[in-house]
């Protein structure tokens, strides 16, 4: 299979880079396309992609279903990398029906806290970490949504958050719990202030999404758009170059939230999802409709929302045991 005849002086994922930015795909998305072309070219032993195609591909994710035994998403996620890199990059069309061994799907219930040790753990965090913690139970967030929040996001007088460019790209609104308000209010004066010194030392910029650094010139610097939880310290953007205050790093938060339960003493495997699986089975269980808590969530699908309901039947389904009757 043979790719465009014209000579490319680029690197072929230099290229694969460049047109992710200008089609302004995330830099983690880029990064995880960039990761599984690498590995591709690395299994067929460096040959060039353009040399290659639909069987090589199926050998690949056949590959990595049957040898690496990895999940159905992350093969979906590999295999769309492929198909960007052939269709995007390459302009090769596909045209036959790729045939892969898919990677098996594992149906598994979701890791559920009680109210109680909920308590217990978001009461061994404390700081920014612990705040994350509460706006991410109270909220059903996503862990990157979290992060990714900016002040703009944040409405008090209608105790509502906006969550941008969520899983699949989509905007949805969630709501802001009215007792983490308080602490989240006194939060941003901190922030406020580390912003201000920021611009005083010729700093002060955020990354803007979309562009929009382009539309709006003096947006990066003004407050709306800084993030809530932004980092300890200035860093260097890998795309532009320019030093920055970017939001604070997901593993900072993995790290206090894995430190706080071994300190709360659940014996559960918790992770940043754990919040958000327990808020939605704490909802269904507070008498709250299926569609409503569909909708806080971002779910495309109601069958995804579902999951919940099973977490509430687990254990029996609901049945006395017949032990428990000799007591």
């Amino acid at each position: 299979m043979k790719g465009n005849s014209t000579t490319h002086k680029k690197k072929l994922l230099d290229r694969v880079s460049e047109l992710m930015r200008l089609r302004h795909y995330s830099i983690r998305t880029e990064r995880s396309y960039i990761g599984w072309i690498k590995r591709y070219i690395l299994f067929h032993k460096k040959r060039h992609p353009g040399e290659m195609g639909v069987p090589e591909i199926e050998a690949f994710l056949t590959h990595l279903a049957v040898d690496r035994k990895i999940s159905r998403s992350t093969q979906n996620q590999a295999f769309n990398a492929l198909l960007f890199l052939y269709r995007e990059v390459l302009k090769i069309p596909l045209d036959e029906r790729i045939q892969a061994v898919r990677a098996s799907r594992k149906r598994k219930l979701p890791v559920v806290m009680t109210r109680d040790e909920v308590r217990l753990v978001i009461g061994a965090m404390s700081g920014t970490c612990g705040l994350m913690a509460k706006v991410m139970y109270g909220s059903g967030l996503r862990l990157m949504e979290c992060v990714r929040l900016r002040v703009q996001d944040m409405d008090f007088n209608m105790n509502q958050i906006t969550v941008r460019s969520g899983k699949g790209d989509k905007d949805r609104w969630t709501m802001l719990p009215e007792s983490v308000q308080p602490a989240l209010q006194e939060h941003l004066r901190r922030v406020r202030i580390i912003h201000s010194n920021d611009l005083s030392r010729g700093y002060g910029e955020v990354y803007l999404p979309h562009g929009l650094e382009r539309k709006f010139l003096r947006a990066a610097k003004s407050w709306e758009w800084q993030y809530i939880f932004p980092a300890k310290g200035l860093s260097r953007d890998p795309r532009t170059g320019k030093e920055r205050r970017h939001h604070i790093h997901p593993t900072i938060f993995q790290k206090a939230l894995k430190s706080a339960v071994r300190l709360a003493g659940i014996n559960k495997r918790v992770t940043s999802h754990t919040f958000r699986h327990s808020f939605a089975t704490h909802l269904l269980e507070a008498g709250y409709d299926i569609r409503t808590i569909q909708e806080l969530l971002g779910h495309a699908d109601i069958s995804t929302t579902m999951i919940y309901t099973h977490v509430l039947r687990a254990g029996g389904k609901g049945v006395k045991s017949p032990l428990d009757d000799l007591n």
